[in-house]
Order: C-alpha cells, then structure tokens, then sequence
C-alpha cells in the first residue's frame, strides 16, 4: 500500500505580512492603521503569500506594496485598476489588491476605476479617502468638499465632491462597502468580507491626514461624538444608533427619516438592513449629508451592497476554452484580414 505525503502549510503570523522596509508615512497618518489591519487579517485568509499581489498607483497610500511581504507593484499614477485588470484576466487564480487614494482612483484613475467595477474583475480596491492630495502638499482632491480652502483653492474650491459609494454603485460593483482607520476591528471585518467575495469589491476606508487635512472624519471617530454620528449596517439588524442605541432610521416612502425609541417607536418600525437590496442600497449610499447641517442623518459604515455576478476572468477564460474546444487551434493571419478583404482579378 502507497503511502501518500502531506505537505505542511506552514503557519503566518501578521509578522511575515512585514517586510524591512522602513515605513515612510508622517506619524500619527491613518495610514499605519490600516498597513497594521492588513497585515493582521492576511495569515486568516489561507492564501500563500506567493499568490497576493498588492499594486497601487502613486500617492500616500500608494507605498504599501513596500510594506507587505508579498509580490507587489508601485504603478503609475491612476493605472493601478487598469494593472490588475491585466494582472488577473492572464492569473486568475491570484490574490489581487489594489491600494489607491481618493485622487489617484477618482482623479486621473476614475475612468480605470469604473471600468474595473463594471467588468466585476475578483479583485479588491481599497480606496483611502482622506479628502485631500497628501503626497502633493495639500491640494483639494475629488472628495474635497466644497468651499475647502487649500493651496491650490485659496478663495475655496467650487468643486461639487464625488460621493465615492454613489458612483461604485453606478459603475455596478457587486460588493459596496465603507470603514475607518480608527475602528481597527471593523476595519479588519470589512477587509475580511471584501476578500470573501467573489466579484469586484470596492471598500472606502475614511483615513485621516494630520498633516494636511487633520479632523476630516473627526465627527464619526471621536468617542464624544460617534455614536450619534455614524450608523453601522448589519445584515438582517434594523437601522439602531445613538449614545444609547436610541436612535433609528425608518423609511417614509423612500425618504430615510431619524426617529427616536423612547417615543412610541419600536425596532420593528425600523428599516431593517438586507445586503442584497439593490434600491435600498441605492438610498443608503446617499446618506452623505454634511454633519454641520442640523438635522442630518447619520453616516453609514459596513457593506451596503453586494450581488452576484459572473467575474470577467471567469467568462473570459470560458470563451477561450470554448473557441478552442469548437475551432482548435486560432488563425492569426485570418484574424488579422478579416472579412474586410478582397482579391483584385
């Protein structure tokens, strides 16, 4: 009788995730914070680290291949989606990550961006959002909101910002989420189910850049202030928030309006939160008021949406087994004059 030999799988710690680089960030950046949850959350996904790969563009964020003991790629500026487009159609079966900011994936990569989410690559775009161009000294970005003062808008910016969630949901992604840089276990969810999925997931992560646009998500970070301020979606939870979980949101028609518990109300008038719904999502990701505004809602984090859909590769690959399986082996030359071609007698 043959004897058959398992191979161990050694196990990672968050510690082999870390390269010898020296992490180049200003201190005190929400950077860190994110590199440390991505580094905690990658030995329990159970893949090698020969098949991650981490690319990004050019920015802040954009450092992080250096700091991640896998293969990476530090690309140029907004290409990254277009990079790992590539990447992944030719290896499929890759881990593929892209880390961009908020002017490198909706500036000059907005168009790669959309692309990538509507052609549900299985791949997963972190985007940090810090409302600014860091790496450039401080120029208002495409998330900037308006009237911001910065060197490049003295007299304020009269930008309308891009709504991030908004538009991944009109470019039809198929996994829709947002989380923080200071709430490190909501982080490591998020990435966690944003791995899981199957299909192009795009997760927003509100990144604080002390240096330039210090406070920026203050509101939905301070203790003081979070619990009033931010909602955190559950799958199958009602829509529950407040300093003494008070506070919750319920529809009126299609208009999402606060109401408080102590009132007469129960959860069970409450919006009942379901990933799945397409035109509830729809209204969720427009729950973006400015906090300053009296009576705003509150800012939602967690998975907004998610679906299923054939990824490209998948299709990609099973039309060329199909071509081959029907017509063996291509003809370029015939490729190449197609039917456009004639013969002069």
């Amino acid at each position: 009788m043959s004897e058959v030999l398992k191979t161990s799988v050694p196990t990672l710690t968050p510690k082999d995730f870390a390269t010898d680089q020296e992490v180049r960030w200003c201190p005190g950046c929400g950077d860190y914070s994110i590199l440390a949850q991505v580094q905690k959350v990658m030995p329990g996904l159970g893949i090698p680290r020969e098949n991650i790969v981490i690319i990004s563009g050019i920015g802040c964020s954009s450092r992080f291949p250096y700091y991640m003991n896998t293969y990476g790629m530090h690309s140029i500026h907004g290409r990254a989606t277009a990079i790992a487009s590539g990447l992944k159609a030719s290896r499929p079966e890759l881990s593929v990550w892209v880390v961009t900011g908020d002017g490198d994936g909706l500036s000059i990569g907005g168009n790669h961006t959309m692309h990538l989410l509507r052609r549900n690559f299985d791949i997963n775009i972190l985007l940090f959002n810090n409302q600014i161009y860091g790496l450039t000294k401080g120029q208002y970005s495409p998330t900037s909101e308006s009237k911001k003062v910065t060197k490049s808008t003295p007299f304020g910016s009269v930008d309308h910002p891009f709504n991030p969630l908004a538009l991944a949901m009109g470019a039809d992604a198929t996994f829709i989420a947002r989380t923080m840089d200071r709430d490190p276990k909501h982080l490591q969810q998020l990435l966690i189910r944003a791995n899981q999925h199957k299909g192009a997931s795009f997760l927003e992560i509100y990144q604080n850049c002390n240096i330039f646009n210090d406070g920026a998500f203050e509101i939905f970070t301070e203790k003081s202030s979070k619990p009033d301020e931010t909602l955190f979606l559950e799958q199958g939870k009602p829509l529950i928030f407040g300093a003494q979980q008070n506070k919750g949101i319920k529809l009126d028609g299609f208009k999402p309006i606060v109401i408080e518990l102590s009132e007469g109300h129960s959860p069970s008038d409450l919006w009942i939160h379901d990933e799945r719904d397409f035109y509830k999502g729809q209204i969720l990701v427009r729950m973006f008021e400015d906090p300053r505004i009296e009576g705003h809602l509150p800012r939602p984090f967690g998975v907004f949406y998610e679906t299923d859909r054939p990824t490209y590769e998948d299709v990609l690959n099973l039309q060329i087994e199909e071509v081959v399986a029907t017509k063996g082996k291509g003809d370029l030359d015939k490729l190449l004059r197609g039917n456009e071609t004639w013969t002069i007698l």
